[in-house]
């Protein structure tokens, strides 16, 4: 884990790597050629060397997982004029205003030659009857030219370029009727077309015997892992109560799965001469319901997991849970390094580890002879340990802590699990089409249930602590502090307490100077949202916003660009702010002049300039700039968001035959301007 880190940050050559690799290598193995004394005394060096190579080894894994670094990469030779044969890697998604499907760049068609590539990219297709030609395994061509990916780079916002280069997609285009063509033939592979053909069987059943919307995208996402029908207010829900793991596949999906396929597979245990057959279904049933939930890194180390297991049961071994998990995590990271910055593989670990460390002592805290009572208590125990490792992780990635996570755990975990036998019952008794649609009506029923009660715990009161932010740092830290106070609890050592204590005040320092930081900040935002003007003026822990009145009704849209600046800089709404005055388009805060340039200005002719500290453009006003210049002396320019590319490209021109600083956002990323 340390390679991969280290090589994403520093990017080190590929010959630095493989020396390193080659030298500890080599240092390893000769270790095994001196003395047994010997060794001992160079014990430190060996254990250096073997460092060395594990940390050489997940740097050469994520260089060459870096798909920039693959001397296929289409990007190394691709220019806009040249055309490119695509394959689409799965079926089109439809989405609100298109259709969206990832493909492959198989070959870079150019006036003189075309070559073989590597690579991934994201088609937008426009909304027409040539979608329906279109599904997994279909070649097109295309000419249009390619759009790298970027981030909005808003202040705190998610890294979807890095995000994007992870999964090997640098590049973005969004095509219409007429900018496409499909190729006969298609190029698919028979495991993948059966994984897509199944998906495709397992979501029709679904559909026709499941009712309700909210009901259908849950149960969807819940059986396999199909998420473009989920609600978006109904996930918020959940992960506002605590209770999203439901919906993400992971090991309680698994287990579930694993447990399934012991009781079908019972009686192959009876018969010696079959007895092997058994490890054999098991494990082929784990991953084939993996690959059906597609296969993200949370499920793939459950079922890295329990082959494990199996195969340790049917050799009479009983292995240990953390090499179990530490194996299943090495495998993981030598097939996608990357996804050591998965959310799902981060919280996936914490949590396991977590139950395995302190489920049973929680669980001792109470004991309870009612049979009833006492399961019940072990579920809870369960909750609460693996709350334990996985807060600070939770907290660094989504700002936030459900209150009641212990009461929606309790009844959605188990109902959950009861929906997803059902879910599988249902597939299985398909065709016999009333059995299938009273089991439908059952289940939705159930869905609706688990839905509506999770929906009430979020609307009590105080459910939910939003707005938290912590560096990573502070999580490392954090973690630390519950590592050595737990090592302390188990073991009695004083210096456990001691590094717990000290990790904790480090802890609790750090955040202290972020407060104080925030609360001496005077700063203005403008942000890059698509198509919309908004503005954060900041003094403080208060801001005060100007700009769309209807982004503060979209809750998708500022949650997404808006909200993460707000929670890292720590600031909350404020009805006005000290020394701020607006007179129509013209702010003034403290020393600082803004001018404000929409659709709605207009600009009277003064004789004396009026001294500007920043103008914002936004959307398509009647401006020009040498007439403005006339009556402001401007230092900044800021375009925004919702300003027109072609627009602002005459403005640009303006601004630099009259030298004044102009920054685009869309192409930059936010502006932040100090006011102090």
């Amino acid at each position: 884990m340390t390679g991969i880190v280290l090589q994403w940050h520093l990017q080190t050559d590929i010959k630095i790597l493989w020396a390193v690799f080659v030298i500890s290598l080599l240092t390893v193995l000769g270790f095994f050629l001196i003395p047994f004394f010997e060794k001992y005394k160079l014990s430190a060096v060996g254990g250096l060397a073997i460092i060395s190579l594990f940390i050489s080894i997940g740097g050469l894994l994520a260089w060459h997982k870096n798909i920039k670094n693959n001397e296929k990469w289409f990007g190394k030779n691709y220019t806009a004029d040249d055309a490119l044969i695509l394959t689409l890697l799965e079926n089109p998604v439809e989405k609100t205003k298109s259709y969206k499907a990832n493909a492959s760049v198989d070959y870079l068609v150019s006036k003189d030659s075309t070559i073989e590539t590597k690579g991934k990219i994201i088609i937008y297709l426009k909304r027409d009857s040539s979608i329906a030609a279109l599904e997994y395994g279909s070649q097109i061509i295309i000419s249009k030219s390619l759009q790298e990916i970027k981030n909005s780079g808003n202040p705190g916002g998610f890294d979807y370029k890095r995000y994007s280069l992870f999964q090997g997609i640098t590049h973005q285009v969004y095509l219409k009727e007429n900018e496409f063509e499909i190729l006969p033939g298609e190029n698919k592979t028979r495991f993948n077309e059966f994984i897509f053909d199944s998906r495709k069987r397992v979501l029709n059943i679904i559909r026709k015997n499941i009712k309700g919307e909210k009901e259908l995208g849950l149960a969807e996402a819940l059986l396999i892992g199909y998420k473009d029908d989920l609600d978006k207010t109904l996930v918020q829900s959940y992960s506002n109560t605590g209770v999203v793991h439901v919906i993400a596949i992971s090991g309680l999906h698994l287990g579930l799965i694993y447990w399934l396929l012991l009781q079908a597979t019972f009686l192959l245990n009876k018969r010696k001469n079959i007895k092997w057959l058994r490890p054999v279904l098991i494990i082929a049933g784990l991953w084939l319901f993996s690959f059906l939930a597609g296969a993200q890194p949370s499920i793939i180390r459950s079922a890295v997991m329990f082959t494990c297991i199996v195969i340790a049961d049917s050799l009479a071994r009983k292995p240990s849970i953390y090499n179990t998990l530490a194996f299943s995590a090495f495998l993981l990271l030598c097939y996608n390094p990357y996804w050591l910055w998965d959310v799902g593989f981060q919280l996936s670990y914490t949590a396991v580890l977590s139950i395995v460390i302190f489920m049973q002592p929680i669980y001792n805290w109470f004991y309870i002879k009612n049979k009833a009572l006492d399961f019940i208590w072990k579920l809870n125990a369960v909750t609460l340990a693996a709350q334990i490792l996985t807060l600070p992780v939770s907290i660094y990635h989504f700002h936030q802590f459900p209150n009641y996570f212990l009461f929606t755990n309790f009844v959605a975990v188990p109902l959950s699990s009861i929906i997803l036998i059902g879910e599988i019952f249902l597939c299985a008794i398909s065709f016999i089409p009333l059995v299938a649609a009273f089991t439908g009506k059952i289940l939705s029923w159930l869905i609706w249930l688990m839905n509506t009660y999770v929906e009430r715990i979020e609307m009590l009161p105080y459910a939910l602590l939003d707005g938290l932010q912590i560096t990573i740092v502070q999580a490392i830290f954090l973690l630390a502090a519950v590592a050595g106070f737990g090592y302390w609890l188990f073991e009695k050592t004083k210096i456990a307490w001691k590094y717990g204590l000290v990790a904790l005040l480090t802890f609790f320092s750090l955040r202290s100077v972020s407060f104080i930081k925030a609360n001496n900040q005077q700063k203005l935002i403008v942000y890059n949202v698509p198509q919309k003007q908004a503005i954060d003026i900041i003094d403080g822990r208060n801001y005060l916003f100007v700009g769309d009145t209807d982004l503060l009704a979209d809750d998708f849209v500022r949650n997404f660009h808006i909200k993460p600046a707000r929670v890292l800089n720590r600031i909350e709404e404020a009805g006005t702010l000290k020394n701020y005055f607006q007179s129509g388009n013209l702010i003034q805060y403290k020393s600082k002049k803004i001018l404000l340039a929409d659709n709605n200005s207009t600009f009277m002719i003064s004789q004396d300039k009026i001294p500007v500290d920043l103008l914002v453009v936004s959307k398509n006003p009647k401006l020009y700039f040498k007439k403005l210049a006339e009556t402001f002396s401007i230092k900044q320019v800021v375009f925004d968001g919702s300003v027109p590319t072609w627009k602002m490209a005459y403005w640009k021109n303006d601004c630099d035959s009259l030298r004044i600083p102009y920054y685009d956002v869309s192409e930059k990323g936010a502006f932040v301007m100090t006011l102090n």
